[in-house]
């Protein structure tokens, strides 16, 4: 009974091929290189898993149902009370911030890449960019302080003013990233846009923007974290408040980091249990944002495809 010879994989033979073609040297730098790559990733997560484990032990008993539907405690002596102020006005600051930075960021990064290219005007922008983003956040929100909050007087204490003040901290970020994703798309799909007789806006709407768009969401939920997270901004220009308010063209609002800088400083366990509570809210909020934004980007990127 002859017996059959099993066809050795693909896989062994590509194996098999490297280290017989691949010097013993290179082969050593190789696993080298690689050993450093995963001992570089586990000592970038493991302070990140232990921060977000930390948050979570000390926050995770303070969350309930009222948590997200019951008003902020006044006195920092009694347990209890919910952060739905801090909530909403966590999403609608943001959310106008979000509306006012990345439309007008985009379109500057597409600007600077695809038209003004190395003119004058883009090289000011580029410029313009870099310093706001070395600007401290405190720096912005006496910024917005002064030109928006103290010229309308005690209407100028909305949540409008805090989306003025996170939305300049997010414009650079959205443009520098832009533009680097803009850069990484070949110059050949442009061409064959070209060649096929698009015009140049409708190359940069169908060909260019769909293959930046998974690296230009990276780079807008970067923006976005930073500006949900931000406290110094909304020091000066949201005032305070411990009931809901959906509308941030009027009244005073409030928001997490505001909650969790305020929470923090008091001497009393109630109100720095609630900051830790507030702190994990906060993460959860942004991580949800940018599963979110993943998902749509993936189905726009198939879409396109």
């Amino acid at each position: 009974m002859t017996g059959t010879l099993t066809p050795p994989r693909p896989d062994t033979e590509v194996e098999h091929l490297l280290t017989v073609t691949i010097s013993r040297g290179r082969r050593i730098r190789n696993r080298l290189a690689g050993v450093w790559m995963y001992a570089s990733f586990v000592l970038v997560a493991v302070p990140l898993v232990i921060v977000i484990g930390y948050v979570v032990i000390k926050g995770i008993g303070v969350i309930d149902g009222a948590w997200f539907t019951q008003k902020i405690f006044v006195l920092d002596t009694k347990a209890g009370g919910g952060m739905a102020p801090a909530i909403v006005g966590t999403i609608v600051i943001t959310f106008w911030a979000t509306l006012l930075a990345v439309p007008l960021g985009v379109l500057a990064a597409i600007y600077l890449h695809e038209y003004g290219k190395r003119g004058r005007l883009a090289r000011v922008i580029r410029f313009m960019s870099e310093v706001m983003t070395g600007v401290p956040s405190i720096i912005m929100g006496l910024f917005v302080f002064i030109v928006f909050t103290v010229p309308l007087g005690a209407k100028g204490l909305v949540g409008f003013g805090g989306s003025l003040a996170l939305a300049c901290l997010m414009l650079p970020i959205v443009i520098r990233s832009s533009e680097e994703m803009l850069r990484l798309v070949p110059d050949d799909l442009r061409q064959a846009s070209y060649a096929l007789g698009n015009r140049k806006w409708r190359t940069i709407v169908t060909v260019v923007l769909p293959a930046a768009l998974g690296g230009m969401v990276s780079g807008i939920m970067l923006a976005v974290a930073r500006a949900a997270g931000e406290t110094a901004p909304l020091l000066f220009t949201i005032g305070a408040s411990r009931r809901v308010n959906w509308n941030v063209f009027q009244g005073p609002n409030t928001a997490l980091p505001l909650q969790i800088w305020n929470n923090s400083q008091s001497p009393y366990l109630p109100a720095q249990n609630r900051a830790w509570g507030a702190a994990l809210t906060l993460v959860v909020l942004v991580f949800v944002l940018t599963l979110l934004a993943r998902f749509v980007s993936s189905r726009f990127s198939l879409k396109h495809d």
